[in-house]
């Protein structure tokens, strides 16, 4: 059924729903914006499960770019962008120029690079509309692991032992298998 990339674009291109809240998220005009993780995961993960109906998202995570202006407000006040254009929708806007402070790790370079970062691979996807309202995938570490229903850490929270606690710690809260029962969860530490 999702085979590659183009079948996934092709599945949000047909979700009324997204679309709606990428073109939202689009008329903001953030830089280097993507809407990622859950967002795109749970759709793949609804599609391959046979879900009829969304599973529900508590937030709708917006990232963007901005070295120029790292201020918290500034994430706040487009969320309230976002809000008027859509007061129903839980957004969820940061500054990944911002967030290694807040991670307290080493700067980020791009939004596509705090991407690469996050702690499941099948989370780290993201999804935008280009100029000419194509969508654009962004995938660092390739789909195989969320089209098997794989979760495993990153590379990146792999290789660092307080890294794979915050991993372990999320995949045993997030419970993900509750909901998507064909999951297989790779655990580091038993």
């Amino acid at each position: 059924m999702l085979k590659n990339e183009l079948d996934i674009i092709r599945l949000i291109q047909k979700d009324e729903w997204m679309m709606e809240l990428l073109k939202a998220v689009k008329l903001v005009d953030l830089p280097d914006w993507w809407i990622c993780a859950g967002f795109v995961r749970s759709k793949i993960w609804d599609t391959l499960h046979g879900f009829e109906k969304r599973t529900h998202l508590p937030d709708i995570d917006v990232i963007y770019y901005d070295d120029n202006n790292i201020c918290e407000e500034e994430e706040k006040i487009m969320e309230g962008r976002l809000k008027d254009l859509l007061p129903d929708i839980p957004w969820s806007v940061k500054n990944e120029a911002r967030m290694h402070i807040r991670n307290s790790v080493a700067a980020y370079t791009s939004s596509v690079d705090a991407i690469a970062k996050f702690p499941e691979t099948a989370t780290a996807l993201g999804i935008k509309l280009d100029s000419h309202n194509n969508l654009i995938l962004s995938a660092p570490h390739g789909i195989q692991d969320v089209i098997n229903l794989q979760v495993k850490p990153t590379p990146y929270f792999a290789v660092n032992e307080k890294r794979i606690e915050v991993y372990e710690e999320r995949v045993t809260k997030k419970n993900w298998e509750l909901t998507w029962n064909q999951l297989k969860v790779t655990r580091i530490k038993n």
